[in-house]
């Protein structure tokens, strides 16, 4: 691997025709170069068989087309695939594919920190501190990877495909990283390359409520927030980044966040947890915070990893709970846990290089084995 050489994966356009520039080349190169590497998802360019034989030596001198490294695939007995990758400076970061329960295709779920920074209580990610961000083509290279994975290149039509949406709910807080995330959603969603419609990318902040705004306007992808409690003193207790911006705050940037309507509700996540957020009282104060907000919910039924301090209700006390939700007029499906057996579940993702390398068999024991998402 040479590390004196420019990776052009996650360039934006602009800074893809400036470099093409410094080697005095028209912007028509980079139109090319796009298509060769986000359409056809082409790594080597000796393969670029519009691009003359002359220019191949030229680029392949000064630059590379270069995924992060898979160090480990596994699948779940649902059918969950989860990738353990690594970065040129060794450090690594887990991607999911989650498949849709009834449908032949999934999203891809995408981690945008090594580490995290917020330390939520219930999230055993949130054990592992924060590193580093991670840069533009480590994020969308974490989505092209995925697409290696199930050669699904060329790009689809979207019919086609498997991979048909992103989630950007992997490991570490994406408005925290928010200008690596937004180039990195860009060139996702440009339709002369990978081409994910905006609609069918969410981006989950556990409330960086500074950044939505900026969020919704610039990208206009759906949001999902990672609420989890219907107290400040609750949502203090499970979640740090409460006590700097406190719900009333983060309903505010619900209500103001650009595009959000019937047609684009706001998700709201909330991870159920035994005697702490389950009641039906929490139920209702839930319903009382949202009032007004084109919104539905995502209840998440906990997923015990070791050495967590939450246990999980019981299936009645979730069904009781949903129920209040959906009779009010609200979608809250309770979302099964998928991809438990490979430690690939909501809240389970750490990077490998801060665990045992654990064997399958010790990660089913751990973790129990069900029919989710997220960091």
């Amino acid at each position: 691997m040479d590390d004196t050489k420019t990776n052009l994966i996650g360039l934006s356009r602009d800074q893809l025709i400036a470099e093409m520039a410094q080697i005095g080349e028209k912007p028509f190169r980079a139109k090319q170069l796009w298509h060769w590497m986000y359409n056809r998802g082409e790594t080597d360019f000796a393969k670029m068989t519009s691009i003359s034989k002359s220019m191949h030596g030229a680029l392949a001198e000064r630059y590379v087309v270069r995924r992060p490294q898979v160090t480990r695939e596994l699948t779940s007995t649902d059918t969950t695939r989860k990738w353990l990758l690594k970065f040129d400076d060794g450090h690594e970061a887990e991607t999911v594919y989650i498949p849709d329960a009834d449908e032949d295709r999934g999203a891809v779920c995408i981690s945008t920190q090594v580490g995290c920074t917020l330390t939520c209580r219930f999230c055993h990610t949130g054990t592992q501190l924060l590193v580093r961000n991670l840069s533009a083509a480590e994020i969308v290279g974490q989505f092209m990877v995925a697409r290696d994975s199930y050669g699904e290149w060329p790009t689809p039509d979207d019919g086609g495909r498997r991979l048909s949406n992103i989630v950007v709910m992997g490991m570490g807080e994406p408005l925290y990283n928010f200008e690596n995330v937004a180039t990195a959603l860009e060139i996702a969603m440009d339709g002369e390359g990978i081409g994910i419609s905006r609609r069918r990318i969410t981006l989950s902040t556990s409330g960086v409520v500074p950044m939505m705004k900026e969020c919704g306007e610039r990208l206009g992808v759906n949001l999902a927030i990672s609420l989890h409690a219907v107290t400040d003193e609750i949502r203090d207790r499970i979640m740090p980044i409460n006590k700097k911006y406190p719900l009333a705050e983060l309903m505010r940037a619900c209500r103001e966040y650009p595009g959000a309507s019937n047609a684009r509700r706001i998700t709201f996540e909330y991870i159920m947890l035994k005697g702490v957020n389950d009641s039906a009282a929490d139920a209702r104060a839930l319903l009382k915070l949202v009032k007004g907000l084109p919104a539905k919910f995502n209840l998440i039924p906990f997923n015990p990893w070791p050495g967590s301090e939450f246990e999980t209700p019981d299936i009645r006390t979730t069904k009781a709970f949903s129920d209040i939700l959906q009779d009010a007029g609200y979608s809250a499906p309770i979302r099964m846990p998928r991809g438990r057996d490979i430690l690939a579940a909501c809240g389970q993702l750490r990077s490998e290089s801060q665990r045992e390398r654990a064997s399958l068999s010790k990660a089913r024991a751990a973790a129990g084995i069900e029919d989710g998402h997220h960091g």
